[in-house]
């Protein structure tokens, strides 16, 4: 399971530390893709097979299933930890995620998520002005 919430900056190959508590969970290779909210998705490969099966099931022949498969598919790309404990973030996830010096790396429950240091300031703020409101909502899922 992944938590928290750690703060580091691409160095000038576009490479960020994650962190040590996240290395292993996430293991020696690992998927990075375009995410919701304008984040990257990083899943451990066992997560990514798991997902990867689910949206197999989802009807073809609909086009919000085909556009969100595409999405995710084709901004994925297999990345590897240094011994530094760096990965390099490819420049086309980059520009997607607006990530140009400081990255936020967090954890959720089965994936991380990297986001750009003003994205994340602005989800966050937002979703704490609306998080009793959220989690009212929530509610109705039975959780």
């Amino acid at each position: 399971m992944f938590l928290g919430e750690f703060f580091h900056n691409l160095d000038g190959k576009g490479r960020v530390i994650i962190p040590a508590k996240f290395r292993e969970g996430l293991g020696s290779g690992f998927i990075m893709t375009r995410g919701l909210d304008n984040c990257l998705f990083v899943y451990p490969k066992k997560e990514w097979a798991h997902m990867e099966e689910k949206l197999k099931s989802l009807p073809f022949t609909q086009g919000d299933a085909r556009a969100f498969v595409r999405f995710l598919f084709s901004g994925a790309t297999e990345c590897e930890i240094d011994k530094q404990g760096r990965v390099l973030v490819p420049q086309t996830l980059r520009k997607y995620a607006q990530i140009e010096k400081e990255a936020v790396i967090i954890g959720v429950s089965n994936r991380v998520e990297v986001w750009s240091k003003e994205k994340w300031d602005e989800y966050s703020e937002k979703a704490e002005q609306s998080f009793d409101q959220i989690a009212e909502e929530i509610v109705k899922f039975d959780i």
